[in-house]
């Protein structure tokens, strides 16, 4: 057994810098905390010397890597907050599905879903624990490593992005092949999407457990959506999420704040904005001043 899995999600060090969490739940900062979705990314040369080599998966389900990972952009510069290194198609591999990155293509789905039978071959009901205690231990760890300096994010891709991944195979700028199946299959859509949704829900408390101080949401494909599919494919199971995790955190005395962030989806920021997330995300097509009104409304 690895050292790092006896390291125990209890007897965290004490927060030094709460900035961002003030911010999330819209209180006074000191100064504007800053922060960067891609923190442990290519730009980094000490990232590109700990990847050389190595499959992507199999670093994400390395702990001591990803905790590694994390930290790396926080020796360079004073960012506010960490966001654990992962991935969004970490919950698709563990319904069963094979996800592989492929240099010069990203990741791809050898058998992506073709018909609404296939969603028989997939689990669902998963056993968040087991499939994904990796991803658990990564934040446990991480979150003693980081001894208080700044609070760490965890995250989830939302049911639609995952869903279009699942039926692309891979990615696409326009999501065709999945906005085929919102028109075809309507029922099929909803029922994988609220199958997503209940593991997404038991994924994002089990990051809490683990240690998480703040959970994103990413709905990066968003923008593939007009209004109405929106609407009715994304907006209902981002707020099932949200109402589910905060109920259940509620019970147990926990206040963790929510972001939200869905890509290219400018049209739903009223929508988004009265979601039960603390927090929504913008993009580089929205002005923040005209996003602020929305949210003060």
């Amino acid at each position: 057994m690895d050292k790092d899995d006896l390291i125990l999600p209890k007897d965290f060090p004490k927060l030094k810098n709460d900035a961002f969490l003030l911010a999330c739940r819209g209180q006074e900062t000191p100064h504007v905390p800053v922060w960067c979705m891609r923190q442990a990314g290519r730009y980094l040369p000490e990232f590109r010397e700990s990847r050389a080599g190595k499959d992507f998966f199999a670093t994400c389900r390395s702990p001591s890597a990803c905790c590694e990972l994390t930290l790396q952009p926080l020796r360079r510069f004073p960012f506010d907050a960490a966001i654990i290194f992962s991935d969004i198609l970490v919950i698709p591999q563990a319904m069963g599905m094979d996800v592989q990155m492929v240099a010069g293509k990203g990741p791809t789905f050898p058998e992506p879903l073709k018909e609404p039978e296939d969603l028989l071959l997939l689990q669902s009901k998963v056993d968040v624990n087991k499939e994904l205690d990796y991803v658990f231990k990564a934040i446990t760890l991480t979150r003693h490593k980081l001894e208080g300096k700044v609070p760490l994010i965890g995250f989830t891709g939302a049911p639609w992005t995952l869903m279009a991944y699942m039926i692309e195979g891979g990615g696409s700028t326009t999501q065709s092949k999945a906005k085929r199946w919102l028109y075809r299959h309507p029922e099929a859509s909803h029922q994988l999407l609220k199958m997503l949704t209940d593991i997404i829900v038991e994924y994002l408390l089990g990051q809490v457990a683990a240690g998480a101080q703040a959970l994103q949401v990413f709905e990066s494909h968003a923008g593939c959506l007009g209004p109405a599919e929106f609407q009715e494919f994304s907006l209902p199971y981002l707020r099932d999420i949200a109402r589910k995790v905060k109920d259940q955190l509620k019970e147990s005395g926990q206040d963790v704040p929510m972001i939200v962030f869905a890509k290219d989806g400018h049209y739903g920021l009223e929508d988004l904005s009265q979601s039960h997330y603390e927090v929504v995300g913008l993009d580089w097509t929205i002005d923040p001043r005209s996003a602020r009104s929305v949210y003060m409304r």
